[in-house]
């Protein structure tokens, strides 16, 4: 092979797929030019890939006018309508790289956020590499969001290890086995989970997750998600997968003691937070855990998860 004879310091040129979904959001331009200053590692190629999940192409005139400022290839595909799932696939679908990563539309990278993610990909040869997404708070949220941080997303670690993942900020090694053929539920496409699953499936199919604390992307809050209501429902809405997820592997007296678990856990939230009534970043906190396991317990009883993509993203409700 032409490699043969090279150096390590020659190896072939690495490329990666940086793929965003899109849904009628003006920030997508935030998101690209936050691309098109990157600090791309020597013998690394970036293309950037657009999945449109509108009914009409409405991003394409958005998405032509940014190739100007950004030095990378753009691939535009539009991918209709209204489901996460079909727009993420349609980017796996479309992808060519050795690696392939995902942020969102309404995030901004940090310049060093590719160079972080591959770093540890090349350092511990996980699967997966995932990175924090810090949340930007307007000064109109409530003091408390902000001290408590409740918007920011990291891994969750469950005995050394990461278990699922997201999608908002993270990098995919194409060529792992783990990850062949494998492609987001449709189904789960306008609830939200959908993410959730697909990693704990690659997890469960031997495939390694790691975590790189310095690839940050940056993701402003807007009015409409700095609520208590706006976090109650994605909190619900994320223990029903975990349920329903329980649930796949759960039968008979196994999931009735899941369910007895789940209950209990909540009850005691609850409590803890009538508790600590007088803490607001440690009642809501407990709050919400409460309002996560009493998800966990509907997703135990088959309730489908309640709608967010779609309709809820359009505009502020």
């Amino acid at each position: 092979s032409q490699g043969r004879g090279m150096t390590q310091t020659h190896r072939r040129t690495t490329k990666i797929d940086v793929a965003v979904c899109t849904y009628r959001r003006a920030e997508l331009d935030q998101t690209l030019l936050s691309l098109a200053v990157l600090t791309i590692p020597a013998g690394v190629q970036v293309r950037v890939i657009v999945a449109d999940n509108d009914v009409t192409p409405s991003a394409r005139d958005r998405v032509d006018a940014m190739r100007s400022a950004i030095s990378f290839e753009i691939a535009y595909v539009h991918c209709p309508a209204s489901n996460i799932s079909i727009a993420r696939n349609a980017c796996l679908d479309h992808a060519t790289g050795d690696f392939v990563a995902f942020i969102d539309d309404d995030e901004t990278a940090s310049q060093d956020w590719l160079a972080e993610l591959l770093a540890i990909a090349d350092t511990t040869g996980a699967d997966a590499v995932l990175g924090p997404v810090k949340a930007v708070y307007a000064n109109v949220a409530p003091a408390w969001m902000q001290r408590g941080d409740f918007h920011s997303t990291l891994p969750v670690w469950v005995a050394d290890e990461i278990r699922t993942g997201y999608t908002c900020n993270v990098l995919l090694r194409r060529s792992a086995p783990s990850l062949a053929g494998r492609r987001f539920n449709i189904a789960l496409g306008r609830s939200g989970g959908e993410d959730t699953e697909f990693f704990a499936h690659m997890h469960d199919a031997g495939g390694r997750i790691a975590f790189a604390e310095d690839a940050l992307v940056y993701e402003p809050v807007p009015n409409g998600r700095a609520t208590v209501s706006w976090l109650a429902k994605r909190r619900f809405r994320m223990g029903q997968t975990h349920g329903r997820m329980l649930l796949e592997a759960a039968t008979g007296l196994g999931r009735w003691r899941a369910i007895a678990l789940a209950g209990t856990k909540s009850a005691y939230c609850f409590v803890a937070a009538a508790l600590l009534a007088a803490s607001p970043v440690k009642r809501h906190r407990y709050g919400l855990r409460g309002i996560m396991h009493a998800g966990v317990v509907s997703g135990l009883f088959g309730v489908r998860e309640i709608e967010q993509y779609g309709n809820l993203e359009k505009a502020p409700q």
